[in-house]
């Protein structure tokens, strides 16, 4: 099975997006959404097309870009349950201990509320990958 390409996208003054793309299936999907024209350009640049936005949570250094992307590329929005009612153009909700596949690659989903009330991780087990939007900062804003 052909490793997960993970690419960090610079968004806004301090933020990051996050795209995953699976080389096998062709499936991508965007981690949170703070600049939907930056992570637009990141695609572009390397001929994907956008097939899912996994959310970890509504804020809009995370979810500001999930309508003009949705709008552009016909993806489907993911995100945790508990806030489904405050993502933008959500589609599936996701619970702590569900699963979300791109292609042969699988999350396990983890609720870390508290920075909000429906805060969800994608936990990429065999990829060694751990998307947590603000339950940890390192860098940037809240460091």
């Amino acid at each position: 099975m052909a490793g997960l390409e993970i690419v960090q996208i610079p968004c806004l003054a301090d933020n990051y997006g996050w795209l995953l793309h699976d080389p096998a299936s062709g499936l991508t999907a965007a981690v949170d959404t703070p600049d939907a024209a930056a992570i637009q350009a990141a695609l572009n640049a390397r001929g994907w097309n956008l097939d899912y936005i996994l959310n970890t949570h509504h804020h809009s250094d995370h979810a500001g870009g999930n309508l003009a992307l949705k709008a552009a590329t016909g993806c489907t929005v993911v995100g945790c349950r508990a806030d489904a009612a405050r993502i933008p153009g959500i589609d599936i909700t996701l619970d702590d201990g569900d699963s979300f596949a791109l292609g042969n690659h699988v999350a396990r989903v983890v609720e870390t509320p508290g920075h909000t009330v429906g805060h969800i991780c994608y936990l990429f087990g065999a990829d060694r990958a751990a998307f947590v939007g603000d339950t940890l900062f390192s860098l940037g804003c809240g460091r």
